[in-house]
This record gives structure tokens, sequence and C-alpha cells, in this order.
């Protein structure tokens, strides 16, 4: 953000930022689908019973324990959404912020940098609430798992954790991003 306000032309940060909006809106809508089909689904317990029921390696669940696991999964898509939305909406902000910008020398050093820290914080709160939202997809995936065998799930649950600890504690690209920061 400060090198935002040391800039003229700032449309390379609008073009970013819009990016930014357009994948998280692609999330947003992408759950209200899913949220779409797990609705529908809930009307078809017997029918996902009696398919299941031939499958080798599920344990039997009856209709009631069908409907209960998608209602959970509908739970945690709403989460999504809502986290999706709630990163999309600061996004807004933070390009209200970006547009309200002062330009190179309207603002003393101490303004600019409160300026720049205070949209900064804006921005990564979107980032964050955005990451809580595929934390969420991720999750699901391992919960999936549930709907066949549950011991099957808490090895997919694990997996799901370790790959997140590895991704956002001990990646590569994390080792890169802090040297360029």
């Amino acid at each position: 953000m400060l090198g935002l306000l040391r800039r003229d032309n700032r449309v390379g940060d609008a073009a970013l930022l819009g990016n930014l909006e357009r994948n998280v809106s692609f999330f947003a809508s992408s759950t209200l689908l899913v949220l779409a089909g797990l609705v529908a689904a809930l009307g078809s317990g017997e029918d996902i019973v009696a398919v299941t029921e031939n499958l080798p390696f599920t344990l039997a669940v009856n209709e009631h324990g069908w409907e209960t696991k998608l209602l959970l999964l509908a739970v945690i898509f709403v989460y999504a959404f809502f986290k999706f939305s709630w990163s999309l909406r600061q996004y807004g902000f933070a390009a209200v912020l970006m547009g309200r910008a002062p330009m190179p020398g309207e603002l003393g050093d101490e303004a600019a940098q409160q300026f720049s820290i205070q949209a900064a914080q804006v921005i990564s709160r979107a980032a964050q609430a955005f990451n809580l939202g595929l934390r969420a997809y991720y999750f699901s995936l391992a919960y999936l798992i549930w709907f066949l065998n549950p011991w099957v799930f808490m090895l997919a649950s694990a997996t799901v954790v370790g790959v997140l600890y590895r991704r956002e504690f001990r990646s590569r690209v994390l080792n890169a991003l802090g040297q360029v920061v």
C-alpha cells in the first residue's frame, strides 16, 4: 500500500484487486450451487441409501443418518459462503480505499504510513476470510469420505490437516514470499 501511495498510475493495483474479487466471487457463487445440490439431495435419502448399500467399502447407514450428514455438510458450505461473501465485501472496501488514496505528496510521511497500514489491514482481513472459506472446502472433501466410511474419514481429515499445515507454514511459496516482502 505504501507503493500505491508513491505511484501516479494505479491501474495495475486496481487490476490486481479486481482479480482477487473475481476469484472470491467464483467461490461464493460455486458454494451456492453446492448448497442447492445438497438441498436437492436431502429429498433423496432413500435412493442414496439404496445405491450405497451395495458398495463393498461402505458401512450401513439409514436414511436419517444420511440426511444428518447432508445437513452437516450444508453447514460447512454455509460457513464457506459467509466467509467468501465477507471477503468479497472487504475487497470492495479495499477498492474504495484505493480510490480514495491520496496522490503522491498529498500526505506527510506519518499520515501516508498510517493510511497504508489501515488499507493493508483491510486487504489482509479479506484474504484471511477467503482463506477460511477455502479451508472449509478442503475439510468438506474429507467430510465427504464420512458418507462411505468413518475410519477413512478420520484418516482423510488428518491428511487435510497435514496438507494445510505444509502449505501454510512449510511451503516453498511461503519461503519465497518471505524473501520478497
